[in-house]
C-alpha cells in the first residue's frame, strides 16, 4: 500500500448472518468535484437491513429493473450486500467544489461508513441548521422525507394539489399501524400537522411504550380489536364510523388487512409498508369491497402525481427539520433507543436478527 492510501471502514453483509466492517483503501488526494465527508452518526433502518443480514430481502434473489419497474427473478447479484443504510451525518473535512464549506454538519444517505466522498451534482447533501441536535440530523436527508410523503400521499387523495403538508390529516381521524421508527415519525407528523385523533397501533408493550412517552395514544391489537374499538368511538354519520386515513407502516399481511377494518367508508389506507413475505392474509371480498376503500403506496421514490414541481425532496427535508425542531426532544429520548458504537455494529445487527435484543432506533456513532 503506498503512502498516498489511507483506509476507510465500511459496514457490509458477507453472507445471509454475517454482516462485517470491510476496509477499504481510499486514494489520495481529493478530486476536483468532490466532497469528503466524516461521519459521525450513521441511523440503521431496522426493516430494510436485517432483511439483508435474515437473506429475505428481494435484491438477493433477483434484480430490481428501475427502467420497467420489475424485479427480475434469478439474475440478482447477491451476495456481499455492500450497501447498508440511508441516514447519515457528518462534517464536510474536504471540498473541491465551491459552495461546500469546510466545517459544515451535513445529512445524506451514503451508507454506514466512516467516509464518503460524494460528487454534489448527483448525491443529495443537505447541510443541517446548527439549533439541531446532530443526531436528530439522521431523519432530515431520506427517513423524515420517507414519512412526510405518506402524509403527502392522504393530501393527494383528497385535493389532488398539496398546499401544505397537513391537508391530508388536519381535523381528520388518524391511526398508524407500527410503532417502529417509521409509524412513529409518521405519526408524530400527523399530530404536528393538526390530526383530530392520532392513535398508533402495534403489539409489542415495549413499542407501545415508546409511542406513549412521545405523547401518542396506542392500542393492543392482541387485547382487543382496534377496529370494534375506533369505530364505535369514531361516528360521522349513520353507517359512517371508523378513520379518516390509515398510515399503514407495519410490514405484515396482518397488519394491512386490520388498516382496511379501520377505514371508514370510501376511506384510503397509505401504505409506507414492505411485506417481505407477501400478503397472504389480505381479505379484499371483505371490508374493502364492501366500504369502497382505497390502498396508495407511499414509496419515497415518488411524490403524488401532480405534485413533483412543488414537493421535491429538500422540501420534505425543510418539513423534516420543522417537526424534528418541535419534537426533537421527546425523538432523541425516547425515539432513539440504541446508541451503539460503530464497530459493534455486525454484533448488534446480528442480535436483532436473532431476537436476542429489540431496538425502535439504532444510532451507530463514529
Amino acid at each position: 500500500m503506498s503512502e498516498s492510501e489511507r483506509y476507510e471502514q465500511r459496514l457490509i453483509v458477507e453472507k445471509p448472518g454475517q454482516p462485517m466492517i470491510r476496509q477499504e483503501a481510499v486514494d489520495e488526494p481529493l478530486p476536483d468535484g468532490r466532497v469528503e465527508v466524516r461521519t459521525e452518526f450513521s441511523g440503521l433502518s431496522a426493516g430494510t437491513e436485517l432483511a439483508a443480514v435474515k437473506g429475505t430481502t428481494p435484491f438477493a434473489t433477483s434484480t430490481w429493473d428501475a427502467e420497467l419497474g420489475l424485479f427480475r427473478p434469478g439474475s440478482a447479484a447477491g451476495y456481499p450486500i455492500e450497501q447498508l443504510g440511508y441516514m447519515e451525518v457528518g462534517r464536510i473535512v474536504g471540498s473541491r467544489v465551491p459552495g461546500f464549506t469546510e466545517g459544515t454538519r451535513v445529512a445524506m444517505t451514503y451508507g454506514h461508513r466512516t467516509a464518503h466522498r460524494a460528487d454534489p451534482r448527483v448525491e443529495r447533501i443537505v447541510p443541517l441548521p446548527d439549533d439541531l441536535d446532530p443526531m436528530l440530523g439522521i431523519y432530515v436527508a431520506h427517513a423524515g422525507p420517507i414519512c412526510a410523503n405518506g402524509l403527502l400521499h392522504a393530501a393527494a387523495d383528497l385535493y389532488g394539489e398539496v398546499r401544505t403538508l397537513g391537508d391530508g390529516v388536519r381535523g381528520r381521524r388518524v391511526v398508524t399501524i407500527g410503532a417502529g421508527m417509521v409509524g412513529l415519525l409518521t405519526a408524530l407528523f400527523a399530530r404536528h400537522h393538526g390530526a383530530a385523533s392520532d392513535v398508533v397501533v402495534d403489539p409489542t408493550p415495549e413499542r407501545r411504550a415508546v409511542a406513549e412517552a412521545l405523547g401518542l395514544e396506542t392500542l393492543d391489537p392482541d387485547a382487543e380489536d382496534p377496529a370494534l374499538v375506533l369505530k364505535t368511538r369514531w361516528r360521522h354519520a349513520a353507517a359512517d364510523h371508523g378513520a379518516d386515513v390509515v398510515f399503514q407502516c407495519r410490514g405484515r399481511a396482518e397488519a394491512l388487512a386490520l388498516a382496511l377494518r379501520l377505514l371508514r367508508p370510501q376511506g384510503s389506507v397509505i401504505d409506507l409498508a414492505f411485506y417481505q413475505g407477501g400478503a397472504d392474509a389480505v381479505r379484499l371480498g371483505e371490508e374493502f369491497h364492501h366500504n369502497g376503500l382505497s390502498v396508495r403506496c407511499a414509496q419515497i421514490g415518488r411524490v403524488p402525481r401532480g405534485t413533483a414541481h412543488a414537493w421535491d425532496r429538500d422540501r420534505l427535508s425543510a418539513e423534516t427539520v420543522e417537526l424534528l425542531r418541535a419534537d426533537g426532544e421527546a425523538i432523541r429520548n425516547h425515539l432513539i433507543t440504541d446508541v451503539v458504537p460503530f464497530d459493534e455494529a455486525p454484533e448488534h445487527l446480528v442480535a436483532l436478527a436473532e431476537r436476542r435484543r429489540s431496538s425502535v432506533q439504532t444510532v451507530f456513532t463514529f
